[in-house]
Protein backbone atom coordinates (compact mmCIF):
# COMPACT_ATOMS: atom_id res chain seq x y z
CA UNK A 1 0.00 0.00 0.00
CA UNK A 2 1.61 3.00 -1.26
CA UNK A 3 1.57 6.78 0.82
CA UNK A 4 -2.02 8.11 0.12
CA UNK A 5 -3.33 11.63 0.19
CA UNK A 6 -2.60 13.54 3.52
CA UNK A 7 -5.71 13.35 5.80
CA UNK A 8 -8.43 16.46 5.69
CA UNK A 9 -11.27 14.70 7.82
CA UNK A 10 -10.90 13.00 10.98
CA UNK A 11 -14.60 12.41 12.09
CA UNK A 12 -14.91 10.83 15.00
CA UNK A 13 -18.36 8.89 16.33
CA UNK A 14 -20.59 9.24 19.26
CA UNK A 15 -23.52 10.43 20.76
CA UNK A 16 -24.10 13.62 21.45
CA UNK A 17 -25.07 15.14 25.13
CA UNK A 18 -23.92 14.30 28.46
CA UNK A 19 -25.97 11.20 28.85
CA UNK A 20 -23.41 9.32 26.71
CA UNK A 21 -20.27 10.78 27.21
CA UNK A 22 -18.87 7.80 28.90
CA UNK A 23 -20.60 5.04 26.75
CA UNK A 24 -18.00 3.03 24.95
CA UNK A 25 -19.98 3.97 21.96
CA UNK A 26 -18.24 7.28 22.19
CA UNK A 27 -15.00 6.37 21.59
CA UNK A 28 -14.47 7.69 18.83
CA UNK A 29 -15.40 11.14 20.44
CA UNK A 30 -12.96 10.34 23.24
CA UNK A 31 -10.09 10.32 20.20
CA UNK A 32 -10.82 13.51 18.78
CA UNK A 33 -11.08 14.82 22.27
CA UNK A 34 -7.74 13.93 22.54
CA UNK A 35 -6.24 15.00 19.39
CA UNK A 36 -7.92 18.53 19.32
CA UNK A 37 -6.01 18.69 22.60
CA UNK A 38 -2.71 17.36 21.38
CA UNK A 39 -3.33 19.98 18.26
CA UNK A 40 -4.30 22.91 20.59
CA UNK A 41 -7.69 23.51 18.96
CA UNK A 42 -11.02 23.45 20.02
CA UNK A 43 -14.36 22.90 18.88
CA UNK A 44 -17.40 25.20 18.17
CA UNK A 45 -20.62 24.09 16.60
CA UNK A 46 -21.02 24.00 13.17
CA UNK A 47 -25.05 23.93 12.18
CA UNK A 48 -24.97 23.56 8.35
CA UNK A 49 -22.34 20.61 9.29
CA UNK A 50 -24.71 19.02 11.97
CA UNK A 51 -21.33 18.84 14.35
CA UNK A 52 -18.86 20.27 16.02
CA UNK A 53 -15.79 21.44 14.39
CA UNK A 54 -11.91 22.20 15.04
CA UNK A 55 -9.64 23.45 12.52
CA UNK A 56 -5.61 23.18 12.03
CA UNK A 57 -4.70 24.07 9.00
CA UNK A 58 -6.44 22.12 6.15
CA UNK A 59 -7.26 19.76 8.91
CA UNK A 60 -10.76 19.76 10.22
CA UNK A 61 -12.13 17.56 13.03
CA UNK A 62 -15.22 16.39 13.30
CA UNK A 63 -17.73 15.35 16.31
CA UNK A 64 -21.40 14.76 14.52
CA UNK A 65 -24.19 16.48 16.22
CA UNK A 66 -26.47 13.72 15.35
CA UNK A 67 -27.33 10.89 16.77
CA UNK A 68 -24.41 7.77 15.64
CA UNK A 69 -27.05 6.32 13.20
CA UNK A 70 -27.12 9.55 10.99
CA UNK A 71 -23.74 10.34 11.47
CA UNK A 72 -23.33 10.29 7.79
CA UNK A 73 -25.18 13.25 7.73
CA UNK A 74 -22.64 15.49 9.30
CA UNK A 75 -19.58 13.97 7.87
CA UNK A 76 -21.18 14.09 3.94
CA UNK A 77 -22.00 18.03 4.58
CA UNK A 78 -18.79 18.87 5.46
CA UNK A 79 -16.63 16.75 3.10
CA UNK A 80 -19.23 18.56 0.26
CA UNK A 81 -18.61 21.72 1.35
CA UNK A 82 -14.41 21.13 0.95
CA UNK A 83 -14.38 19.24 -1.77
CA UNK A 84 -12.62 16.18 0.65
CA UNK A 85 -12.46 12.61 -0.94
CA UNK A 86 -12.83 9.56 0.79
CA UNK A 87 -9.46 8.94 1.09
CA UNK A 88 -8.54 11.85 2.51
CA UNK A 89 -10.51 10.88 5.14
CA UNK A 90 -10.11 9.18 8.48
CA UNK A 91 -13.59 7.48 10.73
CA UNK A 92 -12.86 6.95 14.30
CA UNK A 93 -15.17 4.38 16.06
CA UNK A 94 -15.89 1.95 18.35
CA UNK A 95 -15.69 -1.46 17.65
CA UNK A 96 -16.98 -4.59 19.04
CA UNK A 97 -15.06 -7.23 17.58
CA UNK A 98 -11.59 -5.71 19.26
CA UNK A 99 -10.96 -6.42 22.57
CA UNK A 100 -10.95 -3.06 24.79
CA UNK A 101 -7.33 -2.20 24.21
CA UNK A 102 -7.31 -2.97 20.48
CA UNK A 103 -6.93 -0.38 17.95
CA UNK A 104 -6.43 -1.21 14.01
CA UNK A 105 -6.15 1.14 10.91
CA UNK A 106 -8.28 -0.19 7.71
CA UNK A 107 -9.00 1.33 4.56
CA UNK A 108 -12.93 0.54 3.52
CA UNK A 109 -14.61 -2.84 3.74
CA UNK A 110 -17.84 -3.69 5.54
CA UNK A 111 -19.55 -2.07 8.33
CA UNK A 112 -19.93 -5.44 10.31
CA UNK A 113 -23.52 -4.20 11.59
CA UNK A 114 -22.36 -0.75 12.73
CA UNK A 115 -24.89 1.96 12.23
CA UNK A 116 -22.47 4.88 11.69
CA UNK A 117 -20.39 3.46 9.50
CA UNK A 118 -23.19 2.55 7.60
CA UNK A 119 -24.31 5.64 7.16
CA UNK A 120 -21.26 7.78 5.96
CA UNK A 121 -20.93 5.02 3.94
CA UNK A 122 -24.21 5.69 2.06
CA UNK A 123 -23.93 9.60 2.11
CA UNK A 124 -20.24 9.21 0.43
CA UNK A 125 -21.82 6.83 -1.88
CA UNK A 126 -18.68 4.74 -1.07
CA UNK A 127 -16.73 2.22 2.01
CA UNK A 128 -13.55 3.80 0.46
CA UNK A 129 -12.47 5.82 3.39
CA UNK A 130 -10.22 5.03 6.19
CA UNK A 131 -11.49 3.37 9.88
CA UNK A 132 -9.47 4.10 12.89
CA UNK A 133 -11.07 0.86 14.85
CA UNK A 134 -10.76 1.78 19.13
CA UNK A 135 -11.82 -2.09 20.37
CA UNK A 136 -14.48 -2.03 23.27
CA UNK A 137 -15.25 -5.68 23.12
CA UNK A 138 -17.94 -7.71 22.97
CA UNK A 139 -20.63 -8.69 25.89
CA UNK A 140 -20.53 -12.49 24.75
CA UNK A 141 -16.95 -12.56 25.35
CA UNK A 142 -17.01 -11.72 29.07
CA UNK A 143 -19.29 -11.83 31.88
CA UNK A 144 -21.93 -9.64 30.55
CA UNK A 145 -22.84 -12.34 27.90
CA UNK A 146 -26.46 -11.98 28.53
CA UNK A 147 -26.27 -8.18 28.22
CA UNK A 148 -27.93 -7.34 24.27
CA UNK A 149 -25.30 -5.23 22.36
CA UNK A 150 -26.88 -2.15 22.02
CA UNK A 151 -27.47 -2.02 26.09
CA UNK A 152 -23.39 -3.32 26.15
CA UNK A 153 -22.23 0.01 23.74
CA UNK A 154 -24.59 2.58 25.61
CA UNK A 155 -22.98 1.60 29.00
CA UNK A 156 -19.70 2.88 30.04
CA UNK A 157 -16.72 0.18 30.16
CA UNK A 158 -15.60 -0.93 33.35
CA UNK A 159 -12.49 1.01 34.78
CA UNK A 160 -9.67 -1.86 33.65
CA UNK A 161 -11.92 -1.42 30.08
CA UNK A 162 -11.89 2.53 30.21
CA UNK A 163 -8.17 2.10 31.22
CA UNK A 164 -7.28 -0.46 28.31
CA UNK A 165 -9.06 2.07 25.48
CA UNK A 166 -7.42 5.12 26.55
CA UNK A 167 -3.36 3.85 26.05
CA UNK A 168 -4.62 2.60 22.37
CA UNK A 169 -5.83 6.42 21.61
CA UNK A 170 -2.58 6.99 23.46
CA UNK A 171 -0.69 4.73 20.57
CA UNK A 172 -2.89 5.97 17.37
CA UNK A 173 -2.13 9.67 18.95
CA UNK A 174 1.72 8.48 18.74
CA UNK A 175 1.14 7.72 15.15
CA UNK A 176 -0.57 10.96 14.38
CA UNK A 177 2.10 12.13 12.63
CA UNK A 178 2.48 9.28 10.34
CA UNK A 179 -1.58 9.42 9.97
CA UNK A 180 -1.51 13.35 9.38
CA UNK A 181 1.01 12.95 6.15
CA UNK A 182 -1.01 10.28 4.54
CA UNK A 183 1.88 7.44 5.30
CA UNK A 184 -0.81 4.80 6.33
CA UNK A 185 0.98 2.34 5.88
CA UNK A 186 3.83 3.54 8.21
CA UNK A 187 0.91 4.41 11.10
CA UNK A 188 -0.50 0.94 10.16
CA UNK A 189 2.77 -0.73 10.97
CA UNK A 190 3.58 0.82 13.98
CA UNK A 191 -0.34 0.47 15.84
CA UNK A 192 -0.05 -3.27 14.62
CA UNK A 193 3.19 -3.86 16.14
CA UNK A 194 2.75 -2.20 19.24
CA UNK A 195 -0.09 -3.97 19.50
CA UNK A 196 0.96 -7.77 19.30
CA UNK A 197 4.03 -6.80 21.52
Amino acid sequence: MAATASLRLVAGLGNPGRSYQRTRHNAGFWFVDALAAKLGISFSRESRFSGEVAKAGDLRLLKPATYMNESGMSVGALARFLAIEPEEILVVHDELDLPAGAVKLKLGGGVAGHNGLKDIRAHLSTPDFWRLRLGIGHPRDSELAQQPVVDYVLKPPLADEREAIDRAIGRALDAWSDLASGDLERAMMRLHTKEAE
